[in-house]
């Protein structure tokens, strides 16, 4: 029998891996999928590792692309912060690494399909619901989740089975992906702790300021600084230039899909930086009323990825909107860096509807004349004085 199982390298997958083939008798065919967080050391790294397992088969996946064109894209289309806060970093990659481990799954044969998840998070929700979509009829298997294991169970059952290592606690867990990094540690439990200096993956390492241009073509970015790039790049290039200022760092706290609270630390400098440009951008070339029903379908969009959804028809039908909505969000927006902050200076763009030969705010007027704004007011002024004068008179 095949199980697939989604494999990160760390002691929960190990665990499982071992556990599937000599606990349960299964050929173990482990998949790694990478949404932008592992270099080539990593992945090396994880296929020995795989390997030295006993594994039937190792497959590192990279669906970097693929994450972007079929969601961080919409994520930034709609300004997505959860919260008002959170990028949905590693919420929204777990969809996609599922997704990948699911199609593996269904081209291999495999009669089930496994995960380290345990029970007390958002990923066993996001991982289950893609897998029973996808992969009906495969048998789900999660054992730590159905075993309820400890960390010390799962240490001791590995090392009853001649794997070794140095399962020393770190003090903070780290997930990172394009769309950014996770931080959890002791201080994400406690609702009035802040993740000190050192938990963040990326420490300052500039103290001047400085300058960047981010252009964008129908709300996708495609150049930084006036060099061209695909999203992807321009992506990357702002993780780097925006973590050596230690931009992009917070703590959020919301509600999980399983109805508890839970908080987590981030540092996500080229999504924070996007997602200010990009709405900056929006408020110049949108219609008032093109915002206003952005906003609020950009939030259930999100809030539907949040909560592992992402296959729900509905949000074909949100992106479909998403993409009508970036025809003229192109222009160049200025961003400026500092240690720990950034502010969006201004936009140019040639769609841009702040136009002087209309009126200025506060300023002129040119289209329209006193008189006319005073009839303005009055009929707007109507249904309020007719509520008024028949209730409160």
């Amino acid at each position: 029998m095949k199980v697939v199982l989604a494999f990160s390298g760390g002691l929960d997958t190990t665990y499982c891996a071992i556990y599937l083939a000599r606990g349960l008798g299964y050929d173990v065919y482990a998949v790694t999928v990478n949404t932008g967080g592992f270099d080539k050391s990593e992945r090396n790294r994880l296929r020995k590792k795989a390997i030295s397992l006993g594994v039937n088969e190792y497959l590192f996946l990279d669906v970097t692309e693929d994450f972007y064109q079929k969601g961080i894209k919409y994520l930034l289309f709609g300004n997505v912060l959860k919260n008002n806060t959170y990028p949905l970093s590693v919420s929204a990659e777990r969809v996609f690494q599922a997704v990948a481990v699911a199609e593996y799954a269904n081209e291999i044969g495999a009669d089930a399909i496994a995960h380290g998840s345990t029970g007390a998070g958002n990923d066993q929700v996001r991982f289950d619901l893609v897998f029973q979509t996808l992969c009906q009829g495969k048998k789900i298997i999660t054992p730590i989740r159905d075993n309820q294991l400890s960390r010390e169970e799962e240490i001791d059952f590995l090392k009853q089975n001649g794997v070794s290592e140095d399962w020393g606690k770190a003090n903070y867990s780290i997930n990172q992906g394009l769309w950014g990094t996770s931080v959890g540690g002791k201080e994400t439990l406690t609702s009035d702790q802040y993740l000190p200096e050192e938990a963040f993956p990326s420490q300052l390492q500039v103290t001047g300021s400085q300058t960047v241009t981010i252009g964008f073509k129908e709300g996708e970015p495609a150049s930084l600084n006036g060099v061209k790039g695909s999203p992807v790049e321009i992506i990357q290039r702002l993780n780097e230039q925006g973590s050596q200022y230690a931009i992009g760092r917070d703590v959020h706290v919301g509600d999980t899909i399983i109805g508890i609270k839970g908080r987590v630390g981030f540092e996500a400098p080229a999504a924070l930086m996007l997602i200010k440009a990009h709405h900056a951008l929006e408020k110049h070339v949108l219609s008032k009323t093109q915002i206003k029903l952005k906003d609020q379908l950009a939030a259930w969009y999100g809030d539907m990825v949040h909560e592992g959804q992402y296959l729900d028809p509905a949000m074909r039908d949100l992106e479909a909107f998403l993409d009508s909505s970036q025809i003229n969000v192109t222009g160049e927006v200025k961003v400026f860096l500092a240690p720990y902050r950034f502010y969006v200076e201004g936009i140019t763009s040639p769609n841009d509807l702040m136009q002087p030969a209309f009126g200025q705010y506060g300023e002129t007027n040119n289209t329209w004349t006193g008189e006319d704004v005073k009839g303005f007011v009055k009929i707007l002024a109507n249904q309020n004085r007719i509520l008024n004068a028949i209730h409160y008179d």
